[in-house]
């Protein structure tokens, strides 16, 4: 019992590793997405290309591409990175690519009659997505950053490529050394449906919170 135990303090310590990755992680991919969802829809030819060159490439590269690059192949061009670094870095990026569609799409879907209200109160373009725009957009995008911080949760366990002891790492470490599977893997996969029901329910929470706040303005 005591072996076992020694082995779940194992695991909750990869969680505690995840949970660091996940939020960093998250963090980065919401810088991301509105930097470029916002490039996406700028009067800027240069900053529409940019955006679109980030988000069409880290979408169509494999976040194991990415990860291994960011760790392995950056140290040549004098960045080195240590796991950690390397797994916030390759998901932040690579979720990000994703969200900033998310974060296009939800200002487009903004009515027509919003940006000319904005017109007749005198609002510069900024403003007005700022104090208008954005707020009743971010309402549409929340769901999906729902997801996408789920499937970020579930994309940490590729750091364990790079040797960095996150849930799946230290699962396969108490396998190894205990030459059982189930008990590791069942208390994996507990821990990372209890993470996501937990980011699940913070989403809907906040959406509930900003629909109110938002009462009487049309969308």
């Amino acid at each position: 019992m005591t072996q076992w135990s020694g082995y779940l303090g194992l695991i909750l310590q990869g969680a505690l590793v995840t949970i660091e990755l996940t939020l960093m992680g998250s963090v980065l991919a919401l810088i991301m997405a509105f930097l470029a969802g916002l490039g996406r829809v700028s009067r800027f030819f240069l900053v529409r290309m940019l955006a679109t060159i980030y988000i069409e490439f880290f979408r169509g590269t494999s976040i194991f591409v990415q990860l291994f690059w960011a760790y392995f192949v950056l140290p040549f061009a004098g960045l080195s990175l240590t796991p950690l670094q390397a797994g916030v870095l390759a998901l932040g990026l690579n979720v990000g690519a994703y969200g900033a569609e998310v974060v296009r799409g939800a200002i487009l879907s903004i009515g027509r009659e919003q940006y000319e209200a904005c017109t007749a109160l005198n609002l510069g373009r900024w403003q007005g997505m700022r104090h208008v725009i954005l707020p009743q957009a971010l309402l549409i995008m929340l769901p999906t950053f729902g997801n996408n911080a789920i499937e970020l949760l579930k994309a940490t366990s590729v750091v364990s490529l790079i040797s960095l002891a996150d849930l799946t790492f230290q699962a396969q470490v108490v396998r190894s050394q205990t030459g059982s599977t189930l008990m590791p893997f069942v208390s994996v996969l507990v821990i990372y449906f209890a993470l996501a029901l937990i980011i699940s329910w913070g989403v809907r929470s906040l959406e509930r919170r900003m629909a109110r706040g938002l009462d009487g303005v049309r969308v």
